[in-house]
């Protein structure tokens, strides 16, 4: 499944046609009437701190602020109780899709302060920043309906609650099940460093956890009838290490053990790894994916145990889209970057001091960054999913301090603080803009609709990386959670 470089597409069509600069206007002013309610929501995720598809609290306040602003809710979509999709349709006209997501990490449990201040008796933080995420796709949608009813703009816009990015991916489960069948087109975003809309692919993964089963005894006085489900799993670790070698350049693979035994001196019975394999091309994530298969049955004749393994999440690359991501870029230059208070500054400037190289360049929060695919992204998101089959844009805003280092406890503290709140204002008000451009300029849309027949290649037909399974419901369960 190779992806069409940049080079080898033109975008068809003509840019959109800007809507009144009014518009744009009184569609900021809307988002900006909505910061408390976007603050209010994306501090309480926070504090909620919810793994994925366990995010009960995180979904219902998300549901209730739609609810309240007269959208029309469904929840428990997709088999997933925590994900929903709120509609808003004023006639016929385009689908337009707004993507949210609010679920946590295990581990980041972090105070909103610039030193490292683990919060007692917590595990979960939002080291992704996905309670802004959620929060600030909500409050955009928001403004953007209340734009719609002034104007008597016809179309249907949707806001999709989407859990368990972190792995669990949740949108896959949505596509599969025909729920961006008719959208015209998504919108998204996430939490970063800086303030962009450059669209890049990102890395295709399928992830799993490996479970051996031995016989336990007494390490030392009858080892010979234990055969070490926590031996199985070694050695499965040692011939995945190995095969790094010779896999295709840019494939990652990574794992940790989840389960090793309980104590020294009994052979353990059980034990489980959990992996995942990346690289941009989902064919050789596939490929790749079969080889440490292997290394697992390996594993279990060299040890003399057995091992079965649940495939927990798959998402294809992200399928870049041009035509939309000017338009999007258009609208984030229109809106700017973040300004911060002397207050904020001090806090960035302190937990800076904490980075290995001291952070990046503090004023780079003013800024956008210039509008380039570059290289592929070296992480994963189960929006890819929805890119392969609706097209898609996002952007990125600066809700971290500049220099911060994914899922840490640097990013968990950033988004507790008006600093994470203010880039997420910065993309809530990009989202809203952009889809006032699909809602007014049928152009912009069949020149993204092109794009992505072009991209896709003669003859794609989608095929979750996951397969048929049912939404993995438990696989955060135990793992941090409270």
């Amino acid at each position: 499944m190779a992806l069409a470089s940049a080079s080898a597409l033109a975008v068809a069509g003509a840019q959109a046609a800007p809507i009144k600069e009014a518009d744009r206007a009184e569609l900021i002013r809307r988002v900006d009437a909505r910061q408390p309610q976007l603050a209010d929501a994306a501090m309480k995720i926070w504090d909620f701190a919810e793994l994925g598809y366990l995010e009960t609290k995180s979904s219902a306040l998300l549901q209730e602020q739609l609810t309240a602003a007269g959208f029309t809710v469904t929840p428990g979509v997709a088999g997933e109780p925590t994900a929903f999709v709120a509609s808003f349709k004023t006639g016929p006209g385009p689908v337009v899709a707004v993507l949210a997501e609010y679920d946590a990490l295990p581990g980041l449990a972090q105070a909103a302060v610039p030193e490292k201040q683990p919060l007692p008796g917590r595990d979960a933080g939002h080291g992704c920043g996905h309670n802004l995420f959620g929060a600030a796709s909500v409050n955009g949608a928001i403004a953007l309906k209340e734009w719609m009813v002034a104007h008597d703009v016809k179309g249907e816009l949707r806001v999709y609650g989407t859990p368990a990015e972190e792995g669990g991916s949740g949108k896959v489960y949505m596509v599969r099940e025909g729920l961006f069948k008719d959208v015209d087109i998504a919108i998204h975003w996430h939490p970063g460093n800086v303030n962009s809309a450059a669209q890049a692919p990102s890395q295709a993964n399928l992830s799993g956890k490996f479970r051996f089963h031995g016989v336990s005894s007494h390490a030392a006085a009858s080892p010979s009838k234990g055969r070490s489900a926590l031996d199985g799993v070694e050695i499965m670790d040692v011939a995945t290490n190995f095969l790094r070698e010779h896999v295709p350049d840019g494939t990652r693979i990574h794992y940790v053990i989840t389960s090793g035994g309980k104590a020294p001196n009994v052979v353990p019975d059980f034990a489980e790894v959990y992996y995942y394999v990346r690289h941009v091309d989902p064919k050789i994530v596939r490929d790749v994916w079969g080889r440490v298969e292997n290394a697992a049955r390996g594993a279990a004749l060299a040890t003399g145990t057995t091992v079965d393994w649940e495939v927990t999440g798959g998402v294809y690359s992200m399928l870049p889209n041009d035509a939309l991501g000017r338009a999007m870029d258009a609208n984030l230059r229109r809106v700017g970057g973040e300004q911060w208070t002397a207050e904020e500054t001090a806090f960035a400037t302190k937990l800076a001091t904490s980075l290995p190289d001291g952070g990046g360049d503090l004023a780079s929060v003013k800024t956008i960054a210039p509008y380039d695919r570059g290289g592929a992204s070296g992480g994963s998101t189960d929006v890819s999913d929805v890119s392969w089959n609706v097209p898609t844009v996002g952007l990125v805003t600066a809700t971290f301090v500049p220099g911060s280092p994914g899922h840490s406890w640097q990013n968990a503290a950033a988004a507790g603080t008006t600093i994470g709140v203010k880039g997420a204002v910065v993309a809530a008000k990009s989202i809203a803009l952009t889809g006032a451009d699909v809602f007014s300029d049928p152009k912009l849309v069949a020149s993204a609709k092109a794009e992505l027949r072009q991209r896709q290649g003669t003859g794609f037909v989608y095929k979750p990386l996951l397969g048929d399974r049912a939404p993995p419901l438990d696989y955060r369960k135990n793992a941090g959670a409270e």
